[in-house]
């Protein structure tokens, strides 16, 4: 103030002003000052006088620091708590919000000469809220702490972490203080980090510029840093021998291993060098050294170095901090401890899409998508823009399918906060390694011993750390789910579903059928009917309301139809996923696991369809693309390459597609394609033939030289069971040709051993006077009249239409009329 008085104030972030607490009549070197949850009481610490005043005055038998205990509502006694010649940080402890007045504070004391104590201040309660402090002699005290190099203050979770020398180690510990109880030593972790032990470093105590001067070159960098998903990282930074190198490790002792970073720097004063400043950023932790660099380690999964961002040049300025005395309180934030500034600290979202745009190397657009899908959860204007990315950039990424990492980590990002530990059981990434590097970069993994905790009915943070660490003790990459057994019994099945699939969906034998008179493949097709049934039990309904949601928006042409082949990797998928999560997450019930499947499964699906949206809205197409009658667009083209990248990244993952994809997929490949390419991707299985498509291709192109072409190259490839449903849809000789010589075949084969009469001879149809044409049909329609038929569906197929079919086949090939 103006009259040299020293004013304590409370910042209220809401209505950005100063509360006035206490006034000192005097110009005070205030240390430290913390208040009380109820704001009745104020803890103190100054300096008395400056070392030339004490020699000046000679005031030897004065103490130079006093820690006050004050009175402030009402403003009242004044209790000295310490009178000593070492410096004193004073912390009052919260309790949890909510709770209603306490007739009990405790504060903490942490001495410069390294230990930490508690005071418990009892108070008696008078009219109108006011209290005063129980006159009862020397206030309960209990030592907390003592022999300690370094302590950090955490606010918001009201947990005190220090470090102890212990040997040629370090120990770092944590206490935990509770509302209604003391307090309790929770963790312990053995960390090979060489501790100064010349001074104390105190983190979060509050900042005296003076003192951190002088400390930062005796003592060491380093902050601890929690995150909501029971991460705990420890952050220093090192010394080198090396100019213009630096050095900092980040210890990730809820994964059990260490990172160390060695950053060589741009040719610089060496007086510009200094400290790296660490941040606190949840799912990130932040390395920051303004004017060189800017590193973003993903906390949740630091195992592979490409999942964490580092920035250099403009790209790696923070706004408006440009030095590096610098403090992470709590998450998000950040001190300008120089300018006495707090400032929210938060990734651009605009800037971390522009920067993924304009990457060249594989490393930092892999970083930047996760980080965008982890960081901002799935907003759908940040998802549009990132499938507008994955469509412009599929062929430079050359080491990662984007498509397969936006649809992994977007569902990783989606599932995992509903349920506990489900993000220790679903994939993140389609990599399993990364032989890349970051440029300027170079990183040393040191696997280290597991923190050892301490805790009874502890929930939150404790609990989530004490998980991962169970996680890590069973080798966590294995208990990801993988798609490899999926794979394996998919191609186990593909024989049967070949042949017992669409024996039994499409066609409609005789009980005495190959297909089901044995037992082992009775037990097959059962097995098949119970994938089916779970296919429709847990994804249908998805399905149903995703296709109503496009059919509403008159976007993306996808039919609601059965895609068998679809259906049974579905249903392979949700009992495979069903089983794996009941192995780990029995306490969670069944009925809960399957509605985790079926969530998983559904926003699998409309992943999909969120890209095929985004797709098709870019390149204005519309419904009318599933026509044949004209040539695609240069739109239409690209739409169908994307699809084909959407194809080869859910084969990659053996991951279902929705229904209709592949006839959409197909109906865009023939528009688009030349015949010979055309045959090519079908041959290939690139393009699947599906019915849908197929019947519309027979029925709406007419019978040009070249649309016959077309035809017939389909229709000899298509699977048995689907020729014989849609050839009826084609009215053409070369059509009829192929009914009725797979006829002839199938009834020569049904009737085996069979002994056939003579054949009574009787004209079928008009007289023909070719002798083995006439001994066939005769022969054929004997057989039908001893009750011998391949199919039973198809009774417009019999001995009179191969006869037909014969005759006109043979009058078309030697250019005659037939009537």
């Amino acid at each position: 103030g103006n009259q040299r008085n020293t004013h304590i104030g409370l910042y209220d972030l809401q209505t950005k002003q100063n509360e006035h607490l206490y006034m000192f009549e005097k110009d005070l070197h205030i240390i430290s000052c913390s208040v009380n949850n109820e704001r009745t009481l104020l803890a103190v610490s100054f300096c008395q006088y400056t070392e030339e005043e004490r020699a000046s005055q000679l005031l030897q038998s004065v103490s130079k620091y006093l820690t006050l205990l004050i009175e402030i509502h009402p403003i009242n006694n004044v209790r000295v708590l310490k009178a000593v010649d070492s410096c004193v940080r004073v912390q009052f402890l919260y309790p949890v919000e909510g709770r209603n007045s306490s007739t009990e504070s405790r504060l903490l004391l942490v001495s410069e000469d390294k230990y930490i104590e508690q005071f418990d201040i009892r108070v008696v309660a008078e009219e109108e809220h006011k209290v005063v402090i129980q006159k009862s002699g020397q206030l309960p005290r209990a030592k907390v702490v003592d022999d300690l190099v370094w302590a950090q203050w955490d606010m918001m979770e009201q947990r005190l972490f220090y470090i102890v020398p212990k040997e040629s180690k370090s120990t770092l510990r944590c206490v935990q203080f509770y509302p209604d109880e003391n307090f309790n030593s929770i963790l312990e972790s053995h960390l090979d980090i060489a501790v100064n032990d010349t001074q104390l470093k105190l983190v979060n105590f509050g900042y005296d510029y003076c003192q951190d001067q002088d400390v930062a070159s005796k003592s060491l960098n380093l902050q601890v840093f929690t995150s909501k998903a029971g991460g705990l990282c420890v952050c220093c930074s090192l010394a080198s021998d090396i100019p213009h190198e630096i050095v900092y490790s980040i210890y990730f002792l809820h994964k059990g291993y260490n990172k160390t970073f060695t950053v060589s720097l741009e040719r610089t004063e060496s007086h510009q060098l200094k400290e790296v400043a660490f941040m606190n950023l949840d799912y990130y932790v932040a390395a920051y050294l303004p004017g060189q660099f800017l590193h973003l380690l993903n906390i949740q999964h630091p195992d592979l170095l490409c999942y964490s961002l580092f920035l250099t040049g403009e790209d790696a300025r923070i706004d408006t901090l440009q030095n590096c005395s610098i403090r992470s309180p709590w998450v998000s934030t950040a001190v300008d401890c120089e300018a006495g500034s707090l400032y929210d600290v938060s990734i651009s979202d605009s800037a971390l899409l522009q920067f993924l745009q304009k990457s060249k190397r594989d490393c930092e657009r892999l970083a930047a998508l996760h980080c965008a899908l982890l960081y901002f959860q799935h907003t759908e204007d940040l998802e549009m823009q990132i499938i507008r990315w994955i469509s412009e950039n599929m062929s430079t990424c050359h080491s990662f399918d984007p498509i397969q990492e936006f649809i992994i980590a977007s569902l990783y990002c989606r599932m995992c906060p509903e349920t506990q530990n489900l993000d220790k059981l679903l994939p993140y990434t389609s990599l399993h390694d990364w032989i890349g590097v970051v440029p300027g970069v170079i990183c040393a993994t040191d696997i280290i011993s597991l923190p050892v905790l301490e805790f009874q009915n502890s929930k939150g943070f404790w609990e989530k750390l004490n998980s991962n660490l169970e996680s890590v003790k069973y080798a966590e990459p294995h208990l990801h789910y993988q798609s490899n057994v999926l794979r394996r019994e998919w191609r186990n099945l593909s024989e049967e579903v070949r042949s017992i699939l669409f024996g039994l969906l499409f066609c409609s034998f005789c009980d005495s059928c190959v297909f089901t008179n044995q037992r082992e493949e009775r037990r097959t097709t059962a097995y098949l009917r119970n994938i089916f049934e779970n296919a429709k039990k847990y994804v249908l309904v998805s399905i149903i309301f995703t296709l109503s949601y496009f059919a509403q928006a008159r976007l993306v042409p996808l039919f609601e139809e059965e895609d068998y082949q679809q259906q049974l990797l579905m249903g392979l998928m949700v009992s495979q996923l069903k089983d794996h999560l009941m192995r780990h997450l029995q306490y969670v019930g069944k009925k809960k696991i399957d509605q985790i499947v079926l969530d998983y499964v559904a926003n699998l699906l409309n992943l999909v369809h969120r890209i095929m949206k985004e797709v098709w809205r870019r390149y204005q197409l519309h419904s009318c693309v599933f026509c044949f009658d004209e040539r695609g667009s240069a739109g239409e083209f690209a739409v169908f390459h994307i699809m084909s990248r959407i194809l080869e990244a859910a084969n990659g993952m053996c991951m279902p597609l929705p229904p209709g994809f592949h006839t959409l997929h197909l109906g865009l490949g023939v528009r688009c394609l030349p015949l010979h390419t055309l045959l090519h991707y079908i041959d290939n299985g690139v393009l699947q033939l599906t019915e849908t498509c197929v019947r519309k291709l027979l029925k709406d192109l007419d019978d040009t030289e070249q649309n016959e072409k077309l035809k017939f190259s389909i229709v000899m490839r298509l699977p048995e069971a689907l020729g014989q449903k849609v050839r009826q849809y084609w009215n053409h000789p070369i059509n009829a040709n192929l009914i009725a010589r797979k006829y002839v075949k199938l009834l020569l084969e049904k009737l085996g051993n069979r002994q056939c009469s003579r054949p009574i001879p009787e004209r079928l149809s008009v007289p023909v006077e070719f002798l083995p044409l006439n001994y066939l049909t005769n022969v054929l329609a004997e057989i039908e009249n001893q009750g011998v038929h391949p199919c039973e569906k198809q009774d417009h197929v019999n001995a009179r239409f191969v006869e037909e079919t014969a005759l006109k086949h043979t009058m078309t090939l030697l250019g005659l009329k037939y009537s």
